[in-house]
């Protein structure tokens, strides 16, 4: 080995070890200071780049956090809006069953809807001005998402008499009730404009032409039910209730009788469904009509084609002028044989489900006509003198039961279906099972997107519903002339109220869910940067006591190594 003074290869060493040692001792009293242990990319780049990103996600969920509770202060500001709309509301309809009373007078009743108005005022306030942040909470649409007022008026007048008394009519004056099936009762699907086909019973026919129908309807147009005009609804003569008892008396016929024979065109028997149809509530305003138009041989001329005789029913005015006349003629006559009139028709028929007209008929009559053609015979025969001995003038409608047809009580046009009802509501018909058409629409709302997540796209959506008066359709409540109608329009506005806060108190519930998500994942998430971006106060402190002791070790080292060029200066001595 040579020695050398020019070159200090100890002194070298022992300084880059002692340059090492320093560079450590810093790191560790860096860490040590700020707590971290990536203070910067050359401490950890890879444990950096997964901590920045955790980073990201737990301030992510933070703000998440205060978003979805901001949510939560919004869906309680519209809960208390609602809760306020929901007192007004259940006063207006304690209002309303007051007005009903008949104890009231009429400046009583002017009383109550000068409340009921303030009332409908405020509730329309509320939900006009209701905020949060200055944004506002319900949807401002004044369409009438409940249904329209004259959809739920007609509703009203169905649920609230005009069924219940025309299935009563029929079973009181025909004997015949439907089996309990369903009767879909639409307001939407048909329509063939104002002036039209104003309601109709569709039934499926069985192929065999014997049975009952299936899957029965009745479709109502509201384009001649509009305005309703409560409570017998349209206008005189022809009010909206005699439209649904002669409805009724076809859906009831189709449930309760062998009704399909009557489609088989080899006979061609509508004729006796469409005038019983007509009997239940009288028609000598059209009989009238036809005679006016047509004189009393052009009905006779119609009802020759009855039948086999002629061809297929046509529906117009006239003929139903004439098969009105023609069963008007068969109950008289069965009445003058002994009989019960029409009624017995419809019960053997009823009672024996195999039966068809021809044999009811004969039956019924005693064998006076052996079958629905021998009763058109005798009808084309002496039906003009029929029509001669009726008085379509009065008041009577000409309704079985009425004073012209069986000596009972004065039918006229308003009184022949009563208002009354005693089974109100869904299901007022004890034939039937109604199913109701939802007329409610479909509206989006007012819809809030609330970012509950860290990331894009992790959002929360809310709607809140319209709840104004317009758009609740009891802006134009009536205690004083129809306060059973206000009651009606009350429960449906109130149940729509209890629907919007369930939805809300629902929508509040996951709220909390994803605050109390958020704040796990992000307390799991901070745990494990932690364990990333942390020191180990342990590990630092000592690997910061054995640096200043190795730093010690190699100071004294170059010291030692910086002395050795002198020891060599004794060999030029």
């Amino acid at each position: 080995m040579s020695l050398s003074i020019n070159t200090n290869i100890g002194a070298l060493n022992s300084t880059r070890h002692l340059s090492m040692t320093e560079t450590h001792l810093s790191r560790s009293l860096e860490r040590l200071s700020s707590g971290l242990r990536i203070n910067s990319a050359r401490d950890d780049a890879a444990g950096l780049a997964i901590s920045e990103r955790m980073t990201s996600q737990i301030r992510g969920l933070n703000q998440a956090t205060r978003n979805a509770n901001d949510g939560v202060s919004m869906l309680q500001t519209a809960d208390g809006a609602l809760a306020s709309i929901s007192d007004s509301l259940q006063r207006v309809r304690e209002l309303s069953i007051q007005a009903a009373n008949a104890t009231n007078s009429l400046s009583d009743k002017k009383a109550l809807q000068e409340e009921a108005s303030q009332l409908i005022q405020e509730i329309e306030r509320v939900s006009s001005t209701t905020a949060f942040n200055n944004e506002k909470i319900f949807d401002s649409t004044s369409v009438g998402i409940l249904g329209d007022s004259n959809q739920l008026a007609v509703v009203y007048g169905l649920q609230n008499g005009w069924l219940e008394q025309a299935e009563s009519l029929i079973q009181q004056y025909y004997g015949i009730s439907a089996d309990g099936s369903d009767i879909n009762i639409e307001l939407t699907t048909f329509t063939d404009g104002a002036g039209g086909v104003a309601a109709q019973v569709v039934g499926l026919i069985p192929g065999s032409f014997t049975g009952k129908a299936t899957d029965v309807k009745l479709q109502i147009d509201m384009s001649d039910f509009t305005p309703p005009n409560l409570p017998n609804g349209g206008t005189a003569p022809f009010y909206n209730d005699r439209i649904i008892a002669h409805e009724m008396v076809h859906a009831v016929m189709y449930r309760s009788m062998n009704v399909a024979s009557m489609f088989d065109p080899s006979v061609d028997q509508k004729w006796f469904l469409e005038g019983a149809a007509e009997f239940i509530h009288g028609a000598d305003e059209r009989l009238q009509s036809s005679i006016n138009s047509i004189g009393v041989g052009g009905v006779m001329a119609l009802a020759g084609n009855f039948g086999t005789a002629g061809g297929a029913w046509g529906g117009s005015s006239d003929e139903y002028s004439a098969a009105y006349t023609a069963v008007g003629y068969m109950h008289q006559q069965i009445k003058a044989n002994g009989g019960a009139g029409i009624k017995d028709v419809m019960t053997y028929l009823n009672q024996n489900q195999n039966a068809t007209l021809n044999d009811a008929i004969n039956a019924a009559s005693g064998g006076l006509w052996a079958n629905a053609d021998a009763f058109n015979a005798d009808f084309v025969a002496n039906g003009a003198a029929y029509i001669a001995g009726l008085n379509l003038t009065d008041e009577d409608t000409g309704a079985i039961g009425g004073a012209n047809v069986d000596g009972g009580a004065v039918r006229t046009a308003e009184s022949v279906i009563p208002t009354s009802s005693s089974r109100s509501g869904t299901n007022p018909l004890s034939g039937f099972n109604e199913v109701w058409e939802n007329i409610a629409l479909n509206l989006p709302g007012n819809q809030k997107t609330l970012q509950v997540g860290a990331n894009k796209n992790e959002t929360l959506d809310v709607s809140f519903s319209a709840v104004g008066t317009a758009a609740m359709s009891i802006d134009d409540v009536d205690l004083v002339n129809n306060a059973g109608f206000a009651t009606f329009k009350m429960d449906l506005a109130l149940n729509h109220i209890n629907q919007e806060r369930a939805k809300i108190g629902a929508q509040l519930n996951r709220l909390e869910s994803a605050i109390t998500n958020n704040q796990i994942s992000a307390e799991s998430m901070t745990a494990s940067r932690s364990r990333i971006q942390d020191a180990d106060f342990a590990v630092e402190t000592a690997t910061m006591t054995k640096t200043q002791i190795i730093q010690q070790a190699a100071t004294a080292i170059l010291v030692q190594a910086n002395s050795s060029p002198q020891m060599m200066l004794a060999l030029l001595r």
